[in-house]
Order: structure tokens, then sequence, then C-alpha cells
């Protein structure tokens, strides 16, 4: 016989817990025998179980709900205390900001409504209690409209508490219901329209303000429809209704009513800058849970109603929340949902939607990656065509698909491919050929096929487009690494050859690094001067360390002190990292490794690698390839996680000081205890305790305090490690922009000329008008030349017709972007100094607009 958790757990799934039986009636009725007579050994047990069982599969809500509703007919006190705990887990999620247990919590509660466990009216104090505080948060006079997002959250909560008991509160306490719905609506009258500037994911949508509604004025629509159609749906089982007249004889139990925390209060004179901050705080603290992305036109989805729609997406998003853990569970739960229609395709776009949104999905890529493989197995008829025909949708449209996202989808689709042989019809594809090198179909080939090679190999990635064999020209170069004093074959032998090989002798018979040091400052740089000595060294070092990435952790510990000998500033730091990029010019995942980890033992600088990005040969590039985007994503990315790492180090010290220095207390109090005690020696009372005991508590006292000063002489040095990362920070961002805004000064046409992004797209093509009008009459039809139609908005027929310039400067842009968006945590500090130093009034307007779009901050603020 299955246990009670088994019962609780798989209830509502097809599962031998349940025999054959799927109707969730039976389901029901069989937990609910079992549970009965369980109560009496494991109250305690079963409460905790049940409640996490709510929270964490949210989608089985109404099952849970009609359950306790049961159970409040034969043990009312049980049901209390399940009620109790609940209103205390709100009330903590409220508290805590914990976004996902109140809004669950909520949807539980209104269950529970449903069930007649608590009455309607004590739901509505709860919607509020909520809409209260989110009409106070968005005053003007009375609270801080930099905090809509809270509010916003509020008022999320509310509406979609109504698809599971619109109904029963509109037949129980209409009037009530009512009193919420008008003072829903007079709050969405008074807020601001959130914009979803800086968060797009294709990079028209933050140009045109078309007033399409933003996600709250979205589910509002939807909640209206949901009421019109007389609160009938078919996405949210109502089992409560086949034991209606079972229910009504249960006792209704008192919610003691919950409170918002405090508000944040609005300065008198709140700063465009400090608006700004608090703004982001607030929208990280409680983000927009989903973004949708529309991928398929409306004929390929479900014909599903608004409100139906918006449901199976929060159960999608609720299983990918408790499940991220347990990929297969997951992909199991979500092609399960108790829900009678197909949402295979609504499924994809939630996925992707997840896995493309911004600044940061909710959990990493990998995934993402590994529910979509799943789903292709649990559903290998269907999902797999789904996941394809998603592709194809994108690479039509990756010309405007936000750089962020180009980047994830390239990563993504590389490693989903890697798990399915690689097998893709290229051909579809092989088009792109016919495109300039710049167009971002066909660089997004040539980077999926570089990643690919990157978790396979070359012969292996080459057999895999045999059904378009043109596209090996995109695939990067075979061949290791690039060692120019190889003694192999008929190479000429030169001086350096020759210092090469002593070198890598001393290396060989495991010389200190003293000893090389010595031998490079007597031997060689005096003779060949810096840039030999250099070339010499790293190239030599890096051929040892090129068999594994363990060879050059190995290297760089033992004789990275010869290289920081020889490199010892900034300008040497860019001749090492150029010479890095040399040895591995055809091996982009090696280069970007090799200067990752010098980054790490601090052989080279940020600012260095800056440097480096922006160096001409890279620069020319930054429109067709990812190489030196990924080694400056990683060099912030490393800078900022040093950050992140001391930090949570200097939290985690000062609740160890605040220990010690209650352990501390807590012997000097001992001690002054013992020594004030009246004992008895010979006869005769003396103060003190024994003097073995104070010594024992003399030692302890001093222990303890000795623990306490170590752990605050841990916590200054921290704090002064954060000082110099903070700082080295600072610079890093400002050296960044100001290298971003001289680069695209020099190539952005004119303001008058491009001043927003589709009329940068178009510059090329006005240019180009004159000569297509003076060649038109000489065009000759050719029955053999290739004619694609495409909606891509740049390619034509002829090709893609956004020019090599514009290109690089649209791309550059979105970088731009990409980086302020993602570091804007760490940007906003300094927004006055950039302003000051960068942003100035002769910046051009794309770059300040490509910076503020990413800090989500309106440019007509600048």
């Amino acid at each position: 016989m299955s246990s009670w958790r088994d019962l609780l757990l798989r209830i509502g799934d097809k599962s031998p817990e349940y025999g054959t039986s799927s109707d969730f009636k039976d389901h029901i009725e069989t937990c609910f025998g079992v549970l009965r007579r369980e109560l009496e050994h494991s109250e305690d047990e079963i409460l905790n179980v049940l409640l996490d069982c709510a929270e964490q599969l949210p989608h089985k809500i109404p099952l849970f709900g009609t359950l306790i509703g049961l159970m409040n007919l034969e043990n009312e006190d049980f049901v209390r205390k399940v009620v109790e705990k609940t209103q205390t887990n709100l009330q903590d999620g409220l508290d805590s900001g914990n976004c996902n247990r109140i809004r669950i919590l909520m949807r539980f509660l209104t269950v529970l409504m449903c069930s007649k466990v608590i009455q309607p009216s004590s739901l509505v104090v709860v919607f509020e209690t909520l809409l209260s505080s989110a009409a106070t948060t968005v005053d003007e006079e009375k609270g801080n409209p930099s905090w809509q997002a809270c509010a916003d959250f509020y008022i999320t909560c509310i509406l979609s508490c109504l698809p599971w008991g619109g109904a029963e509160l509109m037949e129980q306490v209409p009037e009530e219901i009512e009193r919420v719905m008008v003072g829903v609506e007079a709050y969405l009258s008074i807020r601001r329209h959130a914009s979803d500037t800086g968060l797009s994911f294709f990079e028209d949508d933050d140009e045109t303000e078309n007033g399409e509604k933003d996600f709250l004025e979205d589910l509002w629509s939807r909640v209206q429809d949901l009421s019109n159609n007389g609160w009938k749906l078919d996405s949210v089982p109502r089992p409560h209704l086949s034991f209606e007249a079972q229910l009504v004889a249960g006792k209704s139990h008192e919610f003691v009513p919950i409170s918002c925390p405090e508000q944040h209060h609005s300065p008198s004179t709140l700063s465009v800058i400090n608006h700004g901050q608090q703004k982001h705080e607030a929208e990280l603290k409680y983000p927009q849970r989903i973004r949708r992305l529309n991928i398929f036109p409306a004929s390929k989805a479900e014909d599903l109603q608004p409100i139906d729609r918006f449901v199976v997406e929060e159960y999608l998003l609720d299983v990918l929340f408790f499940f991220n853990g347990s990929r297969k569970e997951c992909a199991s739960f979500m092609v399960g949902l108790p829900v009678p229609f197909r949402y295979e395709y609504l499924m994809a776009e939630t996925i992707f939607s997840q896995l493309l949104m911004l600044p940061q999905p909710p959990f990493k890529p990998i995934y993402y990656t590994l529910v979509i493989i799943d789903l292709c197995k649990a559903l290998p008829g269907a999902f797999p065509a789904v996941v394809a025909g998603a592709v194809r949708a994108l690479f039509e449209k990756i010309a405007d698909l936000d750089m962020e996202c180009q980047t994830r989808l390239i990563l993504w689709f590389s490693h989903h491919l890697s798990n399915f042989q690689f097998i893709w019809p290229w051909e579809e594809w092989a088009y792109v050929l016919d495109l300039p090198k710049w167009a971002p179909q066909r660089v997004f080939v040539q980077e999926v096929l570089e990643r690919e090679v990157r978790l396979s190999y070359w012969d292996k990635v080459k057999q895999s487009i045999e059904n378009a064999p043109g596209l090996e020209e995109l695939l990067p170069p075979k061949g290791g690494p690039n060692f120019i004093f190889s003694v192999e074959g008929d190479r000429e032998r030169t001086e350096q050859h020759a210092l090469s090989a002593d070198l890598c002798n001393m290396v060989k018979g495991r010389a200190a690094a003293r000893e090389i040091i010595t031998w490079v400052e007597e031997s060689v740089l005096p003779i060949h001067g810096l840039e030999v000595t250099l070339k010499v060294v790293v190239q030599t070092l890096l051929d040892i360390g090129s068999k594994s990435f363990t060879h050059l952790i190995t290297v760089l510990e033992r004789y990275g002190q010869v290289i920081a000998k020889l490199c010892p500033d900034q300008d040497k730091h860019a001749m090492l990292i150029a010479e890095v990029g040399y040895y591995w010019k055809n091996n982009a995942q090696m280069a970007a490794i090799a200067i990752d980890r010098m980054m790490g033992y601090r052989l080279v600088s940020n600012l260095a690698i800056v440097r480096w990005v922006f160096s001409p040969e890279n620069i020319d590039q930054f429109h067709t390839s990812d190489h030196p985007w990924e080694v400056l994503r990683n060099a912030v990315s490393k800078t900022y996680n040093r950050i992140s790492d001391l930090r949570k180090e200097i939290s985690s010290l000062k609740k160890v000081i605040i220990s010690a220095e209650e352990a501390a207390t807590k012997a000097k109090v001992e001690l002054e205890a013992a020594e004030s005690k009246l004992s008895l020696v010979d006869g005769e009372p003396v103060v003190g305790e024994t003097p073995s005991k104070l010594t024992r508590f003399k030692s302890n006292a001093e222990k303890k305090k000795e623990e306490e000063v170590s752990a605050r002489e841990s916590l200054e040095a921290k704090d002064a490690l954060l000082a110099r990362a903070l700082d080295e920070n600072k610079a890093l961002f400002l050296s960044l922009y100001k290298n971003f805004s001289i680069v695209l000064t020099e190539r952005l046409p004119d303001p008058s000329r491009a001043g927003t992004l589709r009329e940068l797209k178009s510059t090329h093509a006005d240019s180009m008008a004159v000569d297509l009008e003076e060649s038109a009459a000489m065009e000759v039809d050719n029955e053999n030349s290739r004619q694609k139609s495409q909606s891509n908005g740049g390619r034509t027929s002829n090709g893609y017709n956004i020019g090599e310039k514009e290109q690089w400067c649209l791309s550059t842009l979105g970088y731009v972007k990409a980086f302020s968006r993602q570091y804007a945590s760490e940007i906003w500090p300094h927004i006055e100094k950039l302003e000051a130093e960068v942003l100035t009034e002769n910046t051009h307007p794309l770059f300040r607009k490509a910076v503020y779009c990413g800090l989500r901050r309106p440019n007509n603020q600048a």
C-alpha cells in the first residue's frame, strides 16, 4: 500500500499510487481516506508536508484545497492549524519580499475559500490590504512611485487569484469583490505605464511606443474578459464542486489579517539619479515574472481564451521554478498539466521567454537547455518539431534580436544540437553564404558552428553539414596552437628558437621561477629587448601548457612570477594579451580561457583587457565575431564576481563577529561571577572560585576575546579588499564607456541623419538609392539566380541591405546596452561621474540612449 506522502505528492498524476484511475474525485477520496487514518499518529508531519506540497506543486492547489476542505469536516482543529500556518507563512513572505511564496499562498487561500475553509470576506480583506498598500506606494505625496514594481506585484497577486475563485467570490460576496475590482481599476488609472525599454527581446521594440499594454494592463484585460464570460475557463480544475454538498457543512475558520511591510518613503526632493537607483532596486526585488515572446503566428498557437494562456503560463513557470534541481521531474510535470487542451507551442514560447529573459534568466541557461532536451524525449512526436519551428522563427528575426539574446540563443542552440548528434537541415540556411560577412544571419550560423566545434571536434561538425558543404567556409580554423618557435618540419632555426628551447629545457628540468627570472634578466632581456623576450617567454610557456587546461594552470601557477616580472604595468599587460591572442589565433576558446586565467592570477588587469579589446584588429571584428566580446564579458564578470564574493564574505564575517561578541561577553560574565563568588577554604570564607576553576574561566575569556579580535581584523582586511575592488570596478566601467564613446563617435553618422536606430539602419539604403535607380534599367532577369522571400526586415531577395559600417554601429550599440543592463547595479553608483566624463552634451544621442536604455533610465531625464 502506498504511503500517505506518495499519495499527496502524486495526487492528480497518472501514477501507480492511484492505480488505473485518473479521475480527480477518486484521487481525492483515496488520499483523504488514508490521511484521515494517519492524522492521529502523524498530525504535525502531515501538516508540514501538505503545506509544502501546496507551495511547491501549485498547479495541484485545487486538489489540496478540496482535500483540506474534506478534512475540515472531521478534524476542525487540524485545519485551523493549516489556516494559521498559512497566515504565518504569508506574513513572512510579505515581510521578506518572497514573491513566489506570496503569490502561491494567495492562490492557496483562494482555493481554501472555495472549499469553505475560510470566509470569502476574509479573502477580500487580504485583497484590500494589498490594494491599499499599492495605492499608497504610487501616491506622489504619501508614497514613493519609484517602488511601483512592488505595488504592481501586489495587484498582480490579486488578479491572478481570480481564475481560481472569481466565480465563488462573485456568487457569495458580489458587492465586496466589485469594490476590489473598482479599486484595481482606480489603481491602474494613477500608476505609470510600465515600459519594457531596455528589456525587450527585439531592438525595434525599444523605439516603438505603439500603445501596447504592459503586463499588468494585459492581465487586467484578461480578467475582465473572464468576468464577461461568466468566470468560465478550461485551465483551472474545480474538484471542490464534486464535493460541494459535503463541504458546505464545514466550519469556516478565522484568517488573521495580514499587514504589508512599511513602504519606502520618498524624500521631499528625490533626484533623478536617486529615483533611477530606487526604481532599479525595486525591479530587482519584485521582478516581472514573464515577458511574453511571441514566436509563432497566431494560426500556429493553440486556440485559447486569453485567461487560459495566463493560467498555463503560471503552471509552467511554477514547475520551472520549483523543479529547477530536478530536470526530469520538471519535464514530466510540464507535459502533465491539469488542462484539457494541447499547449506545446505555448510551452515552447514560455521556456524560450525565460531562457532569453533580460537582464538575466531566473536560472542558469543550462537548466532550460536540459529541460528542452527532456521535453523533446518526453514528447518525441510533437515537441522537437515545435522547437525547430521556434529556432527558424527566431532565425528569421535575428537581425532585430537583442545582442545578449543572440548570444544566449547561439549558446543554447549549439548545446542543444550536440545532444542530438548535431543533426540540423543546414541546407535551409546555406543561403547565408550569399550574404555579406556582417549579416546577422551569417554571423549566427558561423558562431553556432564555432561553439559546436568547442563541444565536439572539427571533423565531426564538418560531417554534420555535409548537406550544405559550402558552410565549411564558416567553420573556425582547423588547427592547434600557432607556436612560432616550433622546430618541426623545415622551419628556419633562429637564435630565438634556441632561447625558446633553452627555456623549455629549464621548465622540463623543473627549474624554479626565480632561476628563470635570473636567466631572463641576465641573458635574454639585455641582448634581445623586451618585445623578443616577451614573445619567447610567453609563447614557450603557453606551448608547454597547451596540452590541456590542467597543463595551462600548472604552468601559470609555477611560472606566473616570470610573466609578472616581465609585465609589471598596463602597457606590458596589453602586449601579453596580444601575444596570447596570437598564439591561440586558431582557437578562440583557448585564447579566452588563457586570458581569463591570467586575470585570475593577476598577471593581466581588467583595464588591459579593455585596452586589448578596443585595439584596431579587434574593433574591426566587433560585428562579425563574438571572440573579443567573450573576452570582455569574462573580464567584467570576473571583476563583478570578486566584489560579490567579498560582499558575501563580509556579511558572513559580521555574523561571526556578533557571535564572537556574545561569546566573549558571556565568558567575561562567567569570569566575573567566579571571581566574586564566596567559597570556604579551610573553614574560612574566601572571595573567588578555586584557583583551577578561575584559571579555566580566565583562559576561556581570553580565548573568546582573541576570537572576537581576530574576526574584527579579518573584517577590516576584507573591507580594505572590497574598497580596492570597488575602485577597480569604477575604473573599469569608466574605461569601458570611454572606449565605447570614442569608437562609436568615430563611426556613427551625424545625429541629424541618424538619431534613432531605424534611421541608422536606413542610412546605407538611402545612400544606395540613387545607384539603384540608375542601375534599374540595366537589370536582367536571371531565372537561375536564387531568389528567396524574406521577412527579416534587413534582408531582401538580393542580400542584406544594411551596410557594414551601419551594422558595426548597430552591433556595438547593442553590446553597450547589454553591458549597461547586466551590470546596472554596479554602474548606478558611478552614474554622476560617468555623465560628467563620458555622457556629456557632445555625446552622440544613440550612444547615450544605449547606455540609458540598459540602465532603464528614460533618455529625457539626462
